[in-house]
């Protein structure tokens, strides 16, 4: 089972530690977050103590009303020895009761400035994309005007390369040669590079090169959701390759089918070019633009024409 470290939730979110610096190794292993307002009534049947509890405003204007021994025997049960951390929203400070109750059990308390349910949805997104099973993947990804475009073929038929070229026309690079992905949500794949391979690329001849170093910080992302799949394919005669873009494939990457387009590779074609050209059209169609289909009007209308000039 997946586990996040509580300092690594309190390191990429920028959250403050009030107290419990000591208990930061603590892990946690559910994206779900527990706001326990029944719990503050006494009612503990069903409390999901596994989980990150988040204090925000409800929260702590009730323990406010509490005297000083019912909130010591409320945190005795809130405490337990698997609960992650506490989080304190909207920039409230914590109870004694809860820092001494939290403090005896080894529970770190991390406060925020941000709203509740903002916060909230940041740590509980967070939690899943670090917590979601990943899988791996042959190909090269790389940022194309905003769109996470995944480069497959097969060996030796110039990803890499092509990736290079892209990057060079100020694109950036994620992942080369191997891709771990995994599904954000129903529609969303995100694809991200092994950390062994964060930044680096490999190409025939040259061999392990740093991009980031090379190209500078800008050329470079850590994740990118996969919008588009690119497959490169030696040009064949015999091969029937669509010309009108009216043909529609997509290939499914952990459960989310993601679009798919076939590019013949041969001597003299530019590939990068294609690919942002490629990027360029699939942005528009995803906002309402088709070119094969004004193709097609236009094709209708001058059929219309020719058809209404004979009968004349």
């Amino acid at each position: 089972m997946p586990l996040v470290e509580i300092k690594e939730i309190v390191n990429q979110l920028q959250l403050n530690v009030y107290s419990g610096e000591e208990f930061l190794n603590r892990t946690v292993s559910s994206s779900e977050i527990s706001r326990p307002g029944l719990e503050l009534t006494g009612y503990f049947n069903y409390y999901p103590h596994d989980r990150i509890q988040l204090f925000g405003r409800k929260e702590i204007t009730f323990i406010e009303k509490m005297t000083s021994e019912e909130r010591y025997m409320i945190f005795k049960s809130l405490c337990r020895k698997d609960t992650p951390c506490i989080v304190i929203a909207r920039g409230y400070i914590p109870p004694l009761e809860m820092v001494e109750r939290a403090n005896k059990a080894g529970i770190p308390i991390i406060t925020s400035t941000i709203s509740t349910s903002r916060l909230s949805g940041i740590i509980s997104n967070f939690l899943e994309g670090e917590l979601a099973e990943r899988t791996s993947i042959h190909g090269v990804l790389v940022e194309v005007y905003g769109l996470g475009v995944l480069i497959q073929g097969h060996s030796g038929i110039g990803k890499s390369e092509t990736g290079l070229e892209l990057i060079k026309k100020g694109h950036r690079l994620i992942a080369d040669d191997r891709v771990d992905i995994y599904q954000q949500d129903e529609r969303t794949v995100i694809g991200e590079a092994p950390e062994i391979l964060e930044h680096l690329m490999e190409i025939r001849g040259v061999g392990i090169v740093d991009i980031m170093n090379l190209f500078g910080a800008s050329s470079v992302r850590n994740s990118s959701q996969i919008s588009l799949v690119v497959n490169l394919q030696d040009w064949s005669k015999d091969n029937k390759y669509d010309r009108l873009g009216s043909a529609t494939e997509s290939i499914v990457l952990g459960n989310v089918p993601v679009p798919k387009i076939t590019i013949p590779v041969s001597t003299g074609r530019n590939v990068a070019i294609i690919i942002e050209v490629a990027a360029m059209n699939f942005r528009a169609r995803t906002m309402g633009y088709d070119a094969t289909k004004k193709f097609e009007n236009n094709l209708a209308q001058l059929i219309q024409t020719n058809s209404e000039g004979k009968d004349d």
